[in-house]
């Protein structure tokens, strides 16, 4: 944290230098931000700078596949350790989680809401917006550290139960201890809310739509009661926010937009790059994955690409417009799910259903429509969980899924090497980063 003050200014004077035309602003060679356009550009700086942490983890779930016969020497050194859970002794080229990153988007999150009352040249309901998307940035870097480098919050006693350290004010100084596990989530609902009350713009043009909107803050909510097992407020938020943005791509259409592009009329926030160029090319898409696409199943066409009967690629992934942080089918699942755990169960074929609808050609989606009716509670709760693998491979979900579930054990082999990952093994949590704890070795206590 000590160089976060430095981080600052410079980020500033590089958002100054380069920025100006995307941001239509000029340089004003000052080093301390006080005009809405100079806030702006520095909250513009973190949603460009995002980590792909997302796409990272999968690496570590069930959705990729290495081979030794068509990996290349920098892919095994940047990514080999991570897809076999080698977290004692990684090589030095291993690609690294952006830790740093997400506590220098909190500190510029934390600068602008500490300065809200002193920002120049910016009427009220643009002052609220930017707030509000502050509140948002440090409630979701929060929720992202807190599920990377916590246990599942499902697992555990989350009150007594180490996180990670909340940073609620740009004080360079401060030595942060970890807080409980209760406490980070108590405290992300508390950010949402706070920017519920803030934010104004329902909708962004394209290639605006990186910042957080009105709907994503019910998103957030939703998915953070999901990952608390709190099913009734999970499938409220869900409800709002189908409320708000129900369009889902229809993909039994060959001209369909992928769901996961910020084009696509599902988004709802095109914050993260989750699988990038180098993600994608490093890895192939696994026959377990792709075992779980059933006949007439068109995502299976437009997410992956067959090169041979035994190598798939993915089609997901790869930069370009493929930006995806928030979209509808997600709280279409959510919402089945939790009405599915709530014991409702014609209210969870419903919003099953209206996605399975978009997603199989006709008549396979009434075969298979049919089939899901006779599903008892029990086995639509497991039909939802491999919708979800189904709907959202690639997209960041899957590791955190498999968390918050069942942490299954895991196998994978390479050059004739088993690697496995025993159900519920410590490695379903991530160590914090060896710099974190060297430049503060009280770093992982919990504070009391």
């Amino acid at each position: 944290m000590k160089d976060i003050r430095l981080a600052l200014l410079l980020c500033l004077v590089a958002v100054f230098t380069s920025c100006d035309k995307f941001l239509d602003i000029r340089p004003t060679g000052k080093v301390i931000a006080e005009t809405g356009d100079e806030y702006r550009a520095l909250l513009t700086s973190e949603y460009k700078n995002f980590p792909e942490d997302r796409g990272l983890a999968s690496f570590r779930s069930d959705e990729i596949t290495f081979d030794a016969s068509t990996t290349s020497s920098e892919d095994y050194d940047s990514f080999f350790d991570i897809w076999t859970w080698n977290d004692q002794s990684p090589q030095a080229t291993t690609a690294s989680l952006g830790w740093r990153r997400y506590y220098h988007a909190i500190y510029i999150a934390n600068t602008i809401i500490a300065n809200r009352n002193n920002i120049t040249e910016i009427s009220t309901a643009d002052r609220n917006q930017l707030v509000g998307e502050a509140y948002m940035m440090r409630a979701y870097c929060h929720f992202l550290l807190a599920n990377l480098y916590a246990k599942p919050y499902t697992t555990v006693q989350p009150d007594t139960t180490r996180a990670v350290p909340l940073m609620l004010t740009a004080d360079v100084n401060l030595v942060p201890q970890s807080q409980s596990l209760a406490a980070v989530y108590a405290q992300v609902e508390n950010d949402v809310d706070s920017a519920a009350l803030l934010m104004n713009k329902t909708t962004w043009d394209k290639g605006f739509n990186y910042r957080f909107n009105t709907t994503s803050a019910y998103a957030l909510k939703s998915r953070l009661a999901l990952y608390k097992g709190d099913w009734a407020a999970a499938l409220a938020a869900a409800k709002q926010v189908i409320a708000a943005h129900p369009a889902l791509e229809d993909l039994t259409s060959s001209s369909a937009v992928l769901p996961n592009s910020y084009k696509s009329a599902e988004n709802i926030v095109a914050l993260e790059q989750v699988m990038t160029p180098t993600y994608a090319r490093a890895g192939r898409v696994s026959d377990e994955l792709l075992a779980l696409y059933k006949s007439g199943d068109r995502r299976k066409a437009h997410y992956f690409n067959e090169i041979s009967s035994t190598t798939t690629l993915i089609s997901k992934g790869g930069g370009g417009d493929l930006r995806c942080s928030f979209r509808s089918a997600e709280f279409y699942l959510i919402a089945a799910e939790s009405a599915a755990e709530l014991g409702n169960v014609a209210e969870a074929l419903t919003y099953l259903k209206a996605l399975m609808a978009k997603r199989y050609s006709t008549a396979f989606y009434n075969f298979h429509a049919a089939n899901v009716d006779t599903l008892s509670q029990a086995e639509l709760i497991s039909y939802i969980y491999d919708e979800r693998a189904r709907e959202l491979a690639f997209e960041g979900h899957r590791w955190f899924d498999l968390r918050r579930t069942a942490r299954p054990q895991l196998q994978k082999t390479y050059d004739s090497n088993t690697y496995t990952l025993q159900q519920n093994d410590s490695r379903y949590t991530l160590r914090f980063p060896l710099e974190a704890v060297e430049a503060n070795p009280g770093i992982e206590k919990m504070e009391r």
